[in-house]
């Protein structure tokens, strides 16, 4: 904190240095203070993709500590969940069906998927929202992107431009569950004509809805820009850490009417004097330190350099690192499972860590050549990842630390990824009356190659003892990504209708935890989408009204089972034929000028043709089940936000619908989410007493009717003996709850 404060004065020092300076005013008032980032993972408006764009303003308002997937949650056929139940902590999301592993999201064209399991784990970076400029969601395979294949869509973010003024903000926000935010954020405006510095740190914490659902959050974000003539370049750091009290296992519905819907077991153990009595009066505690930790800290360097009124380049290079851990106590432990003990004990409790440390480096390059009627963009992208994965035991039971010899499971991953893409969008007619006809093409071809090997955590239980499980993945990928599409402009309509194909390598727990459930010892396959597209859209100054139908055809998907494996990773099975096909509705109608009311359902389709259960020991294992319902995937999700203003005072309202789900591809009844109906509610006021200052106040308003529901679960089916159980867990949301900020800029 010392630092940072002495960094407050040096920015202080400086904006007096260049304010000094007068004779600059008139200049600042017409400096083009364009944004440096890289936009090469952004669609145009007239680009033929299913597509919606959220400002600024938009993000401002829902920045009061939450995770990025609650706003997310704004855009059609996007779903938000969260682990925790306020939002805050293990929180992810679904788009058209499909989970965070196969969205995929970038900043500034810097890919954040992890590529190892292709998650976007939102609390590694805390209060992103307080330092992104735009977002745009696309759905469907949308444009060339690094990273991981886009298999239900992707998020394209930018951080804030940075401003020519002084200017800083203090943010404050206190809610329910404990739940809190501290930011601080100062930037210095431009110094000597051509400088920018920009700070901000933040604190987030909470102590969750579920039991020891705690989550604390650190974050920071720095920026050095520099503005030349033709060349601009900013030096970005952001990232933090994260300690969230691990919340993944759920909970039954039998435990929930036993124990309440906030009980969850992990870290309990059972003790003759515990300070908990369970219902059957089984004394229990807690292990305090059942633990997520992490820290994640991300590097830029972008340099944007324009040759000459048609031509302009982008590069960026970028690292990452990344050091995380788990801390977990197991009770009664089978402790044949670890082999680097050395005791004829059969089970015991103990504790134990597993790590995990990576590097992530590479660059992206794309050079831009415009015309009045044609837009170029050739790029590419290079990336090296390495993971080094390990397992310690700190304590086991009636053991000393002689017999506790290194580690249970090490193992180590490293990858390769490299894509070159060339785009255009081609307007072949301009004419009277604002028509436009544009053709867009975008060949992007992508090489990955991914090792894994070593032992991994899992404990394979044969004939002549235990061992750990072999890791040996050795595979090598060459994809062909292909997208072409037609887009019309006659005055306020707009038509486009597109054809992609694209490709997805399998994650690492598709490797390593097939053995879970299938029947061989086989490579998952990797997955192919062709995403037929066609939307119109009508606007009007007061309406607008969207339609927009897909068609997304897949061979070999990889279907989540229900199962999870002990990182709370998805498990996943190839399919060889199956579709997602829906339309997508929108409606705008600003009523007055105080009054805005928008709606938004997506009415779909996702089926597997032919589903043959191929998990082992599955009740109806080897059967095929004919046309069945892919897993977690609702056939309706509708949204109704109401958007009130005038003067300083605003007003959300929105109202979420999301269909049933099933955790399984079996359409079993015991393992499904039942259908859920939510409304939030954000009020504001913003008091201005300066041309750029500021007092905005906050309010948000969560799950306003206490609707009884969960966002999330999982569940599987195995026959015991002659007996079918059918298991589900389940992640149940807060009643009505309240965060409330108050922000000064100044």
């Amino acid at each position: 904190m010392k630092r940072f404060f002495s960094l407050l004065g040096v920015l202080l020092i400086l904006h007096g240095t260049s304010s000094a300076q007068e004779q600059h005013a008139d200049s600042l008032k017409v400096y083009e203070f364009e944004a440096v980032e890289v936009q090469t993972t952004a669609a145009k408006r007239t680009t033929p993709v299913a597509q919606d764009n959220l400002s600024r303003e938009d993000i401002v308002r829902s920045s009061y500590g939450n995770d990025m997937p609650s706003l997310l949650a704004l855009t059609p056929s996007m779903i938000a969940t969260n682990e925790t139940g306020i939002g805050i902590g293990a929180t992810s999301m679904r788009l058209r069906g499909t989970d965070a592993t196969r969205i995929n999201v970038t900043i500034n064209g810097v890919a954040m998927n992890n590529p190892d399991s292709h998650s976007m784990y939102w609390y590694d970076t805390p209060d992103l929202m307080s330092s992104v400029g735009s977002i745009q969601v696309q759905r469907g395979a949308g444009v060339s992107t690094n990273g991981t294949g886009a298999f239900g869509g992707s998020v394209a973010m930018t951080t804030d431009a940075l401003t020519p003024n002084f200017r800083g903000s203090a943010s404050l926000s206190y809610g329910s569950y404990n739940t809190n935010k501290q930011a601080l954020h100062i930037s210095s405006g431009l110094m000597r004509d051509h400088w920018v510095v920009d700070a901000r740190l933040t604190h987030i914490g909470s102590d969750g809805y579920i039991e020891r659902g705690s989550t604390d959050l650190k974050s920071y974000m720095a920026q050095v820009g520099y503005y030349g003539d033709d060349t601009k370049v900013k030096l970005l750091s952001f990232g933090g850490s994260a300690k969230t009290y691990l919340t993944y296992n759920g909970v039954s519905r039998e435990d929930m009417r036993r124990y309440g819907r906030r009980y969850h077991d992990s870290g309990q153990y059972v003790t003759s004097d515990g300070p908990f009595v369970l219902e059957d009066g089984t004394h229990v505690d807690y292990y305090d330190d059942q633990t997520d930790n992490y820290l994640q800290i991300n590097n830029q360097l972008v340099v944007n350099h324009r040759f000459d009124e048609r031509w302009q380049l982008n590069t960026t290079l970028f690292y990452t690192y990344g050091f995380g851990y788990y801390n977990q106590y197991k009770d009664d432990a089978w402790l044949a499972g670890y082999t680097n003990l050395v005791t004829d004990k059969e089970q015991g409790d103990l504790i134990r860590h597993k790590l995990m440390r990576n590097h992530l480096g590479g660059i992206n390059a794309a050079a831009t050549y415009n015309t009045k009627n044609l837009d170029l963009t050739f790029g590419g992208s290079w990336s090296y990842y390495t993971c080094p994965h390990w397992g310690t035991l700190s304590w086991v039971d009636g053991l000393d630390s002689k017999d506790v010899r290194g580690r249970w499971y090490d193992n180590d991953v490293t990858k390769q990824d490299a894509n070159a893409f060339v785009r255009a969008d081609w307007t072949v007619l301009r004419g009277l009356m604002d028509n436009e006809l544009h053709l867009f093409g975008d060949l992007q071809y992508r090489y990955v190659h991914y090792k894994a090997w070593g032992t991994n955590d899992n404990a394979i239980w044969g004939d002549e003892g235990v061992t750990m499980q072999p890791i040996d993945v050795n595979v090598k990928y060459n994809f062909f990504n292909p997208r072409v599409g037609v887009s019309y402009i006659h005055h306020r309509h707009n038509i486009f209708a597109s054809a992609a194909v694209a490709h997805r390598e399998p994650t690492r727990s598709d490797f390593t935890d097939r053995h879970m459930f299938a029947a061989d010892d086989s490579y998952p396959k990797p997955e192919r989408l062709i995403d037929i597209e066609v939307g119109y859209t009508y606007t009007a100054p007061r309406v607008t009204v969207g339609v927009n139908l897909y068609y997304m055809l897949y061979h070999n998907q990889l279907v989540a089972t229900g199962m999870v494996n002990d990182g709370d990773d998805a498990l996943n099975t190839n399919v060889d034929k199956s579709f997602r096909r829906g339309v997508e509705l929108m409606a705008s109608w600003k009523t007055t000028k105080w009054l805005t009311l928008s709606a938004n359902a997506t009415l779909s389709e996702n089926k597997i043709r032919d589903y043959v259960d191929m998990l082992k020991d599955s009740p109806t294992y080897g059967e095929n089940l004919g046309t069945m319902t892919i897993s977690y995937s609702p056939s309706v999700v509708g949204s109704l936000i109401a958007d009130f203003h005038v003067k300083g005072f605003s007003a959300q309202w929105h109202t979420q619908y999301v269909g049933k789900q099933y955790f399984t591809n079996n359409e079993v009844e015991a393992l499904s989410l039942d259908a859920y109906c939510v409304t939030n509610l954000n009020l504001g006021y913003i008091w201005a007493y300066g041309k750029e200052r500021s007092v905005r106040f906050g309010l948000a308003v969560n799950n306003l009717f206490s609707t009884l529901y969960e966002s999330n679960g999982y569940g599987y089916s195995y026959m015991w003996g002659d007996e079918r159980y059918d298991e589900a867990f389940y992640f149940p949301q807060a009643p009505i709850n309240f965060l409330a900020n108050v922000t000064v800029n100044f």
